[in-house]
Formats: structure tokens, sequence, C-alpha cells
């Protein structure tokens, strides 16, 4: 295929990327691209990104049929993994066979291909590759008088390499490394070009002890944390997040018999390891706007008013990105701990001028309606400032260009529902807090008089008990003026 886009192709023969071993039946491509001056133009921006260069790829090398050819992207953050993507490894944890192991592998691919949450669900294991299998006949090398450890030296020598020493010359360092030439081990029937010195110096041919015949089996047999394990690479289709490929994969990991186990590495592990973190820095984000908002008012409702503002901003953010395709990754979470703080604007702007008209002495409805109509206008030019502002990072090009687009959709959509939905809302909050807080108020001062204790009125004294009056008291003088008990109060 010719992509335009392409600027440079290296090719490493005999590696394979995906099991980081050497293989002689893979090789690695890596392409280099031209520079983003030239691919983003106006004219080459939709067919010449990495994503479309990767599109083209999959459908045009899926048409080989003499191989398997998987275009990759590296991975997002150098070091997690060696490609792109989900990394997932099927471990072997009991005695099964690579029969048995390769039929519950061959079973998890099938379940994988088949989920639209998942693409490109590939894997290298070929438990039926072509094997050359050399049987040295022990009893006859010991009649022969060859040693058994000579033979296999042999073959590994000739057919392989084998390490002598290393010498310095032009301040480098060189390894001697010893090995047939090429031609002299291409087939089979080439160990009967090899012989071996026997106890009494006589060259016996390797064949006499030898038989060789081609078996099934697997080319290469990896380990992740001791086990058997199988590498299974896949990618989010369109519309899915990597949690959900993760879930995903769990579902059906959970369906394979006993005895095999799932295994993460790279970008997933991550994943698992800090999973729910973004959800707990949005619980700290709302938790820190309350307190602070709690001090500035010393109130608590109020606060209460401010962050209910924030479910129209996520419900926008979500919206925006469902419409657009994007994933719910880690940069559009970061974009929903930003909206924390913007919607939590448009709310404080009523909500502050609300406050200020209550303390002049407006009742709560005309404090409420005054408020929403001093502060709209500097809501919406606000709102739109910052909202043009994101613009640039919804339609970035370029290099983190997918990043950008998270961010910047999610708080554009936020800020939409923030701005001509919650602005509707906001006062209702206000009327309907603040009332509820005058009510309690009321309810208390009520209560606070009804209880508290009566105070003496003038003129009251004890009370009289019975037989006490005037003839029960000592009498006056005699002579002097009578002096009624109510008078008598007084004059004390």
């Amino acid at each position: 295929m010719k992509e335009p886009a392409v600027d440079s192709v290296t090719i490493v023969d005999g590696y394979s990327l995906l099991d980081s071993q050497t293989k002689n039946n893979a090789s690695t491509f890596f392409i280099g691209f031209k520079s983003f001056d030239e691919r983003y133009s106006s004219a080459n921006i939709r067919t010449q990104n990495a994503r479309a260069v990767l599109v083209n790829a999959y459908k045009a090398l899926s048409q080989v049929k003499e191989g398997i050819i998987v275009p990759l992207n590296p991975p997002a953050i150098p070091g997690l993994g060696t490609t792109g993507g989900t990394e997932v490894w099927i471990q072997s944890k009991g005695d099964a066979t690579v029969a048995q192991y390769a039929a519950v592998v061959n079973e998890f691919l099938e379940k994988a291909k088949q989920r639209p949450e998942l693409s490109g669900v590939t894997s290298t294991f070929n438990a039926s590759s072509q094997q050359l299998l050399v049987n040295v006949d022990r009893d006859k090398a010991v009649t022969l008088g060859v040693p058994v450890e000579a033979v296999y030296s042999a073959m590994q020598t000739m057919f392989g390499s084998l390490y002598v020493s290393q010498f310095n010359r032009n301040s480098r360092l060189w390894q001697v490394i010893l090995q047939a030439e090429p031609q002299y081990r291409l087939k089979p029937e080439d160990l009967t070009q090899v012989f071996v010195r026997s106890n009494t110096n006589n060259m016996v041919p390797l064949k006499s002890v030898v038989t060789y015949k081609y078996v099934t089996g697997p080319d290469l047999i990896t380990r992740f944390n001791n086990y058997p394990a199988v590498k299974i690479t896949t990618n989010a289709a369109p519309g899915y997040s990597s949690g959900q490929v993760i879930q995903t994969l769990e579902e059906i990991g959970a369906q394979m018999p006993e005895g095999y186990a799932l295994a993460w590495s790279g970008e997933a592990y991550e994943a698992k390891q800090a999973g729910g973190t973004s959800g707990l820095v949005f619980v700290f984000g709302l938790v820190m706007v309350f307190l602070i908002l709690a001090a500035q008012y010393e109130k608590w409702n109020l606060p209460v008013g401010v962050l209910m503002a924030v479910p129209f901003a996520i419900f926008g953010a979500l919206l925006a990105i469902m419409l657009r395709g994007l994933n719910n990754d880690v940069y559009f979470q970061i974009g929903l701990t930003m909206l924390v703080a913007l919607a939590a604007k448009n709310a404080i702007l009523i909500f502050e001028f609300a406050v200020l008209n209550r303390q002049s002495g407006k009742s709560v409805f005309d404090a409420t309606m005054l408020a929403a109509e001093e502060r709209l206008r500097p809501i919406v030019m606000t709102s739109l400032a910052f909202i043009l502002g994101c613009v640039p990072l919804a339609i970035a090009t370029g290099a983190s260009a997918n990043s950008r687009h998270s961010i910047g959709t999610g708080v554009i959509g936020g800020m939409l529902g923030a701005t001509a939905i919650a602005v509707f809302f906001i006062p209702m909050f206000f009327y309907v807090l603040e009332t509820w807080s005058d009510k309690r108020k009321a309810k208390k001062t009520t209560g606070s008089a009804g209880d508290g204790p009566s105070t003496p009125t003038s003129g009251s004294g004890p009370a009289q008990g019975p037989g006490a009056g005037p003839s029960s008291g000592p009498g006056p003088a005699p002579g002097g003026p009578h002096v009624t008990p109510s008078a008598r109060r007084e004059d004390e």
C-alpha cells in the first residue's frame, strides 16, 4: 500500500514487538510520518492523521492471507507496555497441556471478538507451528563411545551459536561467536554433514546417534508472574472507554475454566491500580468548594444550593462527548473536576447578590428575582468567553490532539449545560433553601419565647393561705388608723 503520510519505514527482521522475542517468522516495521506541517494542512488534516493512517492500514493489510499483519500505535505513556491499547495475559495456574491451554485461549479470543466494546483483538500464540524434533539415542552413543554432551554441543554450535570469547579492537569490544555458515544449516539433512569426536578419537557422523521428525507445538511459551501465559492485545471500539474494555475482558475471563486467570500489564495494570482515584478527586473537589462557601456565607444551606448546579454541568459534558463519539478517559475526568468550579461560579454570582439583597431588607422572592435579573448578563458573558476559549482544544490537531479533544469537548458541553439549563434552576434553589432557613429560624424563635421564665407583675405578691387576712395578723395599735392589706403592701 502507498500512504502519502508516511516518510520512512524501518524493518527489524526476526523480532516480534508483541512478544518482545526473537522469532524467525516475525518482523517489526517502524513507520515514520512526515512533519505536522505537511500532514496537517487544511487539505490533508482528515486523511493523513495517525488515526486515519491506522484505519487505512487495517483495511488494506487485512486482505493479506499469507500472514497476520497488525498495525499498532505506540503506548500513550512511554514505558507502559509495548503497544497502545489494553494488554492482558491469560495465565495457566494448573497442569493443563498445551492443547488444553490453546483451546481456552482460542475460546477467549472468539468471545472477545464478538463483543462490541473491543476492536483489534490479537494474539501471537500459535500452538500448531511446525517444529523439528531431534532425538538422541543415548544407548547407541554410549556404545559408539560418543559423549552425549558432545552431541548436544555440536548441534548447538553448528545450528545455533556458541559464545567463545571477546577481544578489543579500535577501542571497541568484540565478541567471538562460533556457528556454521547459513547455507550449511538451512535443511534438516544438514545434520548428516556434522561429525562428533568419540572417546577413541574417531569421527562419528551425527546421523548415527540422532533421528529427527517434524512435529507441531507452540512456537513460543512465555511466562508472566512465573506462570505460563499468553498475551492478548486489544483496543477500545469507538465510543467506549478503556475502563469498559477492562470490564469486558474481566467478564469474559470469569467464564474461563478453573485453573486459568487474567493478569494485567502496561497501561491496563496502572489503570487497575489507580481505579477510582478520579472519582475520589472529584468528591474532594466538591467537599473543598462546600467548605469554602460555608465559611464565606457562614451558612450550611447556601453552599448546598451552589453545588446543585454541578449536575447540570456533568450532564452537558457527558452529552457532548457522547454526541462526538469520544471516550470517558482520564482527560475528560480532569475536565469534570474543572467543571465543579466553573458551574459553582455561575451559582455564586446569583447567590452573592441575592444574599446582599436580603441584607438590604428585601423579601426572599424579590431578592431572588432581582439577583437573577442583574447577574444573567455577566453569567452569559463569562461563560461564552470561556467556551470560546476552549474551542481550540476541541478542534485541535497534531500531537496530543485526542487528549485536547476530550478536555475541550467535555468542558464546552459542561459550560453549555451550566449556562443554558442551570441558570433557570439556580434562583429556585436559593428561594427554596432561604425560605426553608427562614422557617427554621422562625420556629426556633417561637420555641425559645414560649419556653422562657415568667416575670412577676407589679402588685402581685405571695399567695395568701387559708385564714390569712387582717384578723390573722397582729392588730393595729389602739386608737391607730385602720390599714387594709392592700394599703399595707403599698406602704411596704
